[in-house]
């Protein structure tokens, strides 16, 4: 809410002036006595810190507002109390709320009681006390309000920004995986063109020839999506089997397996499943240099489970990938972002990737 100031503003200032006035012209003019004038400043001028210390200052302005209403038969108007409880109404805590509450309806009976005020008299006291509360209170829901309002301003532009990060993942986990497959490929093959026969290499190297316009493919068809604002369509479980059989066409010794009954699946766990077998078998061909992969799937009530493993022998740093690559950290993103687990770890007959995936989005 309100923020205490260390100096008063000019609206303070100009609020203070009009109270003194209103409250010591009466008092000069109906009886000049030094002490009902130093009590009428007494009352009002202290209106000029009230956003310093409202409830300090209350302290000094409502027992000089009570002490004239009691000794002195100028009619009393409490200018200074109704400006204080409106701050402190409008500004100040559910705690100082309430006890500015009880001090004022005390000082009112007091002041009205001692005089013998009519009866008439505690209605407009009560009137005016009660007016500026609600005045201070409709400031305090307004300013409650605007605050609400910035703080869910501030959620969506958080909310924005993390949607925004989420996307240049995906992009960067989409480019990743679906380039780094096929130019894998063609590494090996033309690593490995040299040591065939003509037959053989002239094979080798038009298959090298079909990968790259594969990857040229895949990449303006990212980059169009991108342009049109829709995410590009991702390849899932059914495409893995021809996966494997590029993989052996590569020169792997590749065996795919899928037990249990398939079942609909959500297009995020697809195309992760997709994904996670396609970066393990770059990193088998590329990394590991394995010689033998084998890929399983298995569907069970609710679940995926895809299991790749090799004969080869992991990098010491990356477990499966160069030491600056990013193939596990975005499996990893995958499966973590459908609900899934992901375990890759290296055994004594090579390396291991397996992912256990919901089948419903957000299981």
């Amino acid at each position: 809410m309100g923020v205490p100031r260390e100096h008063p503003s000019p609206l303070d200032a100009l609020i203070a002036a009009v109270v003194t006035t209103a409250s010591v012209v009466p008092a000069l003019v109906v009886d000049a006595q030094w002490w009902v004038v130093a009590l009428s400043v007494l009352a009002s001028a202290p209106v000029l810190w009230r956003r310093r210390a409202p409830v300090g200052v209350l302290c000094v302005v409502g027992p000089a507002i009570t002490a004239l209403g009691c000794v002195h038969a100028l009619p009393v108007l409490p200018f200074g109390t109704v400006v204080c409880v409106y701050t402190i109404a409008a500004y100040c805590s559910a705690r100082q709320r309430r006890m500015t509450f009880v001090l004022v309806a005390v000082g009112i009976v007091v002041s009205l009681l001692v005089p013998r005020e009519p009866a008439d008299s505690y209605a407009y006291a009560a009137m005016s006390f009660m007016t500026a509360w609600a005045l201070g209170s409709g400031v305090r829901a307004k300013q409650a309000q605007i605050d609400a309002l910035a703080e869910r301003t501030r959620r969506l532009d958080d909310e924005r920004e993390a949607a925004v990060v989420r996307e240049r993942l995906r992009i960067a986990r989409d480019m990743h995986d679906g380039l780094a497959h096929t130019v894998g490929a063609m590494i090996v093959r033309a690593e490995t063109g040299p040591l065939l026969g003509r037959t053989d290499a002239d094979a080798a190297f038009a298959a090298i020839a079909d990968s790259g316009r594969d990857a040229l493919r895949e990449l303006r068809h990212s980059l169009g999506a991108l342009r049109e604002g829709d995410p590009p369509h991702q390849p899932g479980v059914a495409a893995i089997a021809d996966l494997v059989a590029l993989a052996e066409q590569g020169g792997l010794a590749a065996h795919f397996t899928e037990h249990g009954t398939r079942a609909p699946i959500s297009p995020q766990a697809d195309a992760a499943a997709y994904r996670i077998v396609q970066e393990a078998l770059t990193n088998t061909g590329k990394h590991a240099k394995a010689s033998r992969v084998e890929v399983a799937l298995s569907w069970s009530s609710g679940r995926l489970g895809v299991r790749i493993a090799d004969d080869g022998t992991p990098p010491e740093r990356a477990r499966g990938e160069t030491a600056t690559g990013f193939g596990l950290v975005g499996m990893a993103e995958r499966v973590h972002a459908c609900g899934g687990l992901l375990r890759a770890e290296p055994t004594r007959a090579g390396f291991v990737v397996s992912a256990d995936l919901p089948l419903a989005q957000g299981s």
